[in-house]
Parts: C-alpha cells; sequence; structure tokens
C-alpha cells in the first residue's frame, strides 16, 4: 500500500512525515521504524534494516540517515495519543499503545512504580512502531496440514523474532473460524494480551479474524485462557508468544478439555522447544500434534510441518 493519505503517516512528527512521504513506501513490506531521541531513524523494511536521508532516500548506512530529535520524538508521541498521553496510562503500563490500523507502538523510558506495580511510563526516549499486516491466505499452505480426519490438531508454531508467526497464527484463526475445504467453521476464542492479533483500536478489531471469533483482548494469557473456557464455550483457542510457566497450568486445562489449541513460541526447532521447561512434557506426551517451523526471510516463511512425533509432514527446501 503506497500513498500520502495513508493514515500511518499520520502519527510521525511532520519532518520526519514528510521525509517517509519522500521514500514512497511499500508499507506492506515496511515491519517496523525505530525512533530513538538523537539517534538515526532505523527501519526494517523488506527483511533488511535500512535508515533513511533527507530526501527520502533509504540507506543500508545508519551513519548517513537522519536521526530524530528529543522534540520530534515527543511530538510523535503526541499524535500517537491524540495529545492525551496520560489517557493512555493503562494501556502503557503495558509498554505500547495500539493505533488506527491496529499498529503498535512500543516505548521505553523511566518506569515509575508504586508498592512493587507498574504505574506508568515517563521520559519516554525510544519508540518502536510495529506495523500490521494482514496477509489473507499466508496459511493456506500449511491449513491442510492442521487437519486429522476431519478433526483440527493441536498445533504449535516455532518461529524465531520477527519471522511472522502472528501473522500466520491471524489468518489462520481466520480460516479455522470461517471454514475451509478441509475443516468445517469452528468457534474460535482468541486471547490478545498485546491487542496484536486483532489489531483492535477503542475496542474496534481493525483486523478479520473470521465470523465465528470471540477476542479477549487485554488479558495476561493464562488467567485469558481460563476465562474463555468458562465463559465462552470456544471450539478452539488461539494464543500468542505462550512459554511463561504461569501458561501451564491453562494450557493443560486447554488440552484436556475438548478444546483444540493453536499457539506460538519463540524457538528455532523442534529441538529447541523441547529443551525448554514448559514445553518438556508436553513434546514426550504429545500434547501438541502438530508443528510449524518458521524460519527467516520473507517474514512468515514455513521451513517444516512435523507431527506430534516430530515426522516431517512438510519441508520447504531452500
Amino acid at each position: 500500500m503506497r500513498g500520502r493519505e495513508d493514515p500511518f503517516y499520520g502519527i510521525f512528527a511532520l519532518r520526519l512525515r514528510e521525509i517517509l512521504h519522500k521514500a514512497d513506501l511499500d508499507l506492506e513490506k515496511l515491519q517496523e521504524v525505530r525512533l530513538r531521541s538523537g539517534r538515526p531513524v532505523l527501519l526494517q523494511y523488506g527483511g533488511r534494516e535500512y535508515s533513511v536521508m533527507q530526501d527520502g532516500t533509504l540507506t543500508a548506512s545508519a551513519a548517513e540517515g537522519i536521526c530524530i530529535s528529543g522534540e520530534e520524538l515527543e511530538e510523535t508521541l503526541e499524535y500517537v495519543s491524540g495529545y492525551s498521553m496520560y489517557a493512555f496510562d493503562e494501556e502503557m503500563k503495558q509498554g505500547f499503545l495500539t493505533v488506527p490500523g491496529g499498529h503498535r507502538v512500543g516505548v521505553a523510558g523511566k518506569l515509575v512504580i508504586e508498592n512493587g506495580r507498574i504505574q506508568c511510563i515517563r521520559h519516554i526516549s525510544c519508540a518502536n512502531i510495529r506495523l500490521s499486516h494482514q496477509i489473507c491466505g499466508c496459511a493456506d499452505t500449511v491449513i491442510r496440514y492442521l487437519v486429522n480426519d476431519g478433526t483440527l490438531c493441536h498445533t504449535l508454531i516455532i518461529s524465531p523474532p520477527r519471522c511472522g508467526k502472528t501473522t500466520l497464527l491471524r489468518d489462520l484463526i481466520r480460516q479455522i473460524s470461517n471454514g475451509t475445504p478441509w475443516l468445517a467453521g469452528m468457534t474460535v476464542g482468541v486471547i490478545d494480551e498485546r491487542s496484536e492479533l486483532a489489531g483492535a483500536y477503542l475496542g474496534e478489531a481493525q483486523n478479520d479474524l473470521g465470523m465465528r471469533t470471540d477476542v479477549l483482548e487485554g488479558a495476561p494469557k493464562a488467567e485469558g485462557m481460563m476465562m474463555l473456557l468458562r465463559s465462552m464455550s470456544p471450539q478452539v483457542i488461539a494464543v500468542d508468544e505462550i512459554g511463561s510457566d504461569a501458561d501451564s497450568y491453562a494450557l493443560e486445562n486447554v488440552f484436556y478439555c475438548g478444546c483444540k489449541l493453536i499457539a506460538t513460541a519463540h524457538g528455532t526447532s523442534l529441538e529447541d522447544i523441547r529443551r525448554k521447561p514448559l514445553f518438556q512434557r508436553m513434546a514426550q506426551e504429545q500434547m501438541f500434534e502438530r508443528y510449524i517451523v518458521l524460519e527467516g526471510n520473507p517474514a512468515g516463511k514455513v521451513k517444516e510441518i512435523l507431527d506430534g512425533q516430530g515426522n516431517c509432514l512438510y519441508y520447504k527446501a531452500g
């Protein structure tokens, strides 16, 4: 998507906005924009890191790119928050804001802590704008491997950071919810702790997660899974980035209650996942029936699909 009218550009300070306009970026290839006070503006674009020059030219040399001042970072945050950062203090406790389009603006600065709990973030010196990319159809290759005799399999997507696991999970949710030639539509409960899957803005989903999907936004994963099991009777629960000890009890409840689980976790391979304490027993007991392993460039590239025993069902060379 190109064009000066795209609302994405409106969250940046005016000088940076004009420079990004000159760059004529293809937003489908833009993954993130990192802003650090007094440092070069860095873009993840097409799987590579670039800085941007005054005339809009992208350069691999950060030393040649423009820097953003503290005042311009503050101006950007004012646009992000609609001139009311204090109104978003609750959301900011998680370290990010969600803006129209479902894009997420992560921030870093000084934490204000009272009684051991984060109250807010002040003196923000860094911002990371991560673009939300809905790629409808990106799960077409894998969906049929997740169905066995008409039944959806418990599935774990394994991926290093920034390799498209959330994008793939989002499209799997949509397809499972709407139904496919291999699977009748199912009721899906989504725990969207960081508002990345639905990309909700002011409670309204910016991404299409399907006609039979219920979203619990902002809930911690463990509590969210238990709430959905009690209240919404989902046939499938979808959750992004499991891995903490707190997730263990809720995950086992999902496995043993007849509800299917589609989840993601950071890792480079099935062997890598099996070394992590949370997943050791799950792997030994073959609780996950399918593993999807992603790799490198482009984001969302499927390296292999394995069954619960680790047998390869699909492999993409190169």
